[in-house]
């Protein structure tokens, strides 16, 4: 496909624990022809990890004792951070609230004047507050509203979506 910008002014941030948000972050990429940066954790959540009904997962623990929050990243460092205006910004929706790679990345980096254009892949539950809460953690940036959010039964066929949604931002 050929991108409509190019210029390389684009950075498209996630974090994916299954592939749904890496899938949806390629679909953007490939529609805006932006970069890719994603958000490894040193330690990589497992199936178990992720079992919010089990009150001693990972997951679970890391919302219960802000302690547990600070999640090591292999890499935090993009190049060009400052050639980027526009970051899209993607993860899944956990337990109504942002996966703590998130928290690691909004609290490390400085997005004053940068336009953050938030997607989520989730189970049905949507944005929840995560939008509110990346406004929060980046008070200087523009965060835009109306992001995209991708059930995670549908991500396999959400690539003409995305790009319709795309092209509706004015890319």
């Amino acid at each position: 496909t050929d991108a409509a910008s190019g210029d390389g002014n684009v950075l498209v941030v996630y974090y994916s624990a299954t592939g749904n948000t890496e899938a949806a972050a390629n679909y953007i990429a490939d529609a805006t022809g932006g970069d890719l940066f994603e958000l490894e954790p040193v330690e990589p959540y497992t199936d178990e990890d992720l079992n919010y009904s089990d009150e001693n997962s990972r997951v679970s623990q890391e919302y219960a004792d802000e302690s547990l929050r600070e999640v090591e990243l292999v890499s935090t460092e993009v190049e060009n951070w400052d050639s980027y205006d526009t970051v899209f910004i993607g993860y899944p929706n956990w337990n109504a609230d942002l996966p703590m790679p998130l928290y690691t990345f909004l609290e490390e980096y400085d997005l004053s004047g940068k336009t953050i254009i938030p997607f989520t892949t989730h189970g049905g539950s949507g944005f929840s507050g995560t939008i509110d809460t990346i406004q929060e953690l980046q008070p200087n940036a523009q965060v835009v509203q109306d992001g995209l959010s991708i059930s995670r039964n549908n991500v396999p066929d959400a690539a003409g979506e995305v790009a319709d949604w795309v092209a509706g931002l004015g890319f």
